[in-house]
């Protein structure tokens, strides 16, 4: 199914089409929930969770003040209330310097990556994705999947931009170590 622009729906919506907010919902409930069920890590939960979110926004949907994308707004929701719910005690960040993150290079995972096929990137990338600890994943997913900008994620998670940067970092290079490991063993 083909999607309008968010502010299609949400102006439908808050003109008195309340059957608008099918499509916001069923435009962006597979990325809520994957938000929801990184975070509490039991399906359930995060199936009623999610939920909860939808009905919470459609309630909320009047306030959203369109400084932000409808989607960042839609997710900082779910991130905070998944987060609410599991009352976990926050992680602590120190922030870096931003010359230590861009000193990074991918040349040598480029390189090596593309000396395989595609299809067993493709697999090798999957099995160690799922290795990462979930808050990990949920990163990858809102920048590389759901192709959210730094700042976006920074909003979403309430983590700074450069604790973001720093993650992403850490999370691409412990990604490549574990395919180079998979690569070397097979």
């Amino acid at each position: 199914m083909k999607f309008q622009e968010d502010n299609y729906y949400i102006e439908k919506v808050l003109a008195g089409d309340a059957s608008s907010y099918a499509s916001l919902v069923a435009k962006h409930k597979n990325l809520v929930f994957s938000i929801v069920l990184k975070v509490l890590n039991n399906r359930e939960d995060a199936e009623e969770i999610a939920q909860d979110i939808f009905l919470k926004v459609y309630h909320s949907l009047k306030t959203f003040e369109k400084k932000s994308k409808f989607s960042t707004w839609l997710y900082r929701i779910a991130y905070n209330t998944a987060i609410s719910k599991t009352r976990k005690k926050k992680m602590e960040f120190l922030p870096m310097e931003e010359s230590v993150v861009s000193n990074y290079s991918t040349d040598e995972i480029q390189q090596n990556m593309h000396s395989l096929e595609e299809n067993e990137r493709q697999v090798l990338l999957e099995r160690a994705l799922k290795n990462l600890p979930d808050d990990d994943n949920l990163l990858i997913t809102l920048f590389y999947k759901s192709e959210n900008s730094i700042e976006d994620i920074s909003y979403i998670t309430g983590l700074s931009s450069s604790n973001v940067k720093v993650r992403l970092h850490r999370i691409r290079k412990r990604l490549h170590d574990e395919i180079q490991e998979m690569v070397k063993n097979a």
